[in-house]
């Protein structure tokens, strides 16, 4: 069955020629070939998903639409928006006590856990993104990290479902075995977690922390998030103010004057003028300290 009969059962949630823009952070970019939003179950998921790849055609999962940058002219094949959210709690082998699917929010995740009293998920509230493009990409903040915590994942690829231990993710900065695979023939459908017992109100204190410090220094508006990945021993941001490009732009799109490793759409930008001031700062910064700043959104779709 191709996607275009599956059309006729699914209704809205699998869409031709969707517009990304409402669906991405930044609040930019052009139209999915298909989009399809998955809050069914995990099996309806699966099903799109797998056709899609017998039709030979790509799958980009966004999830929340941060750190990635979608071209103005869009995406081919099928971007998925997961939105099936499940959290159980429970005493399983090894230290596993939290299992959740790949598009649950973060924030709702960290909450979920600090009232059950699980802490290790602290640094995720607040930050934009599901479970699944944590998995993927071993997003952190506040000195920890998805690796962290994650015992093992289910990932669907071709062949059906496989079972990836913390190990066989080979966890890095921002990396892990996923994030480097060539094909990105996968979707991550459900994750464990080893969380310790602790108090509820000291995790929410530790939370309210997070939040108060998020909102100290990182700025207000439609970004992607972090553009740059920290460069060793350093940090992007202060890298790029020290280049003098706070507050530089192109188009619509600039460096913000509160925190210079974020990039600010302020109203009806477009996504070839942000890739072209990620650009900028790259050659700015790299002309005047040697480093090079590798970004850490992903572009997705078709550039020229």
């Amino acid at each position: 069955m191709s996607l275009s009969a599956l059309q006729a059962r699914l209704g809205n949630r699998l869409l031709p020629n969707e517009s990304l823009s409402r669906y991405t952070a930044a609040r930019l970019g052009g139209p999915a070939e298909w989009l399809y939003i998955a809050r069914e179950s995990l099996d309806e998921l699966c099903e799109v998903v797998l056709e899609a790849w017998a039709d030979d055609l790509p799958v980009q999962v966004m999830g929340g639409g941060a750190n990635v940058l979608v071209s103005d002219k869009g995406i081919p094949g099928l971007v998925v928006i997961n939105d099936i959210s499940e959290i159980a709690f429970g005493d399983w082998h090894d230290g596993r006590t939290v299992s959740a699917t790949s598009g649950v929010n973060l924030t709702v995740f960290a909450h979920k856990c600090a009232s059950k009293g699980f802490a290790g998920m602290e640094w995720a509230v607040s930050v934009p993104g599901t479970v699944g493009g944590a998995i993927v990409n071993n997003a952190g903040a506040h000195g920890s990290d998805t690796a962290a915590s994650v015992a093992d994942v289910v990932v669907l690829e071709p062949t059906g479902p496989k079972l990836y231990t913390r190990e066989d993710l080979d966890y890095g900065y921002r990396t892990s075995t996923l994030k480097r695979r060539a094909d990105r023939r996968f979707l991550v459908l459900l994750a464990t977690f080893c969380l310790p017992p602790d108090d509820s109100e000291a995790i929410k204190a530790r939370m309210a922390h997070n939040i108060d410090y998020r909102k100290r220094t990182q700025p207000p508006g439609a970004s992607l998030g972090s553009i740059f990945k920290n460069p060793p021993g350093d940090y992007a941001g202060r890298l790029i103010e020290a280049a003098g490009l706070k507050g530089q732009r192109i188009g619509n799109v600039i460096v913000s004057p509160v925190h210079a490793n974020f990039f600010i759409n302020e109203g009806e930008a477009k996504a070839a003028d942000y890739r072209a001031l990620i650009e900028k700062v790259q050659a700015e910064v790299e002309r005047q300290f040697g480093v090079h700043l590798e970004p850490e959104v992903e572009f997705l779709g078709t550039w020229d």
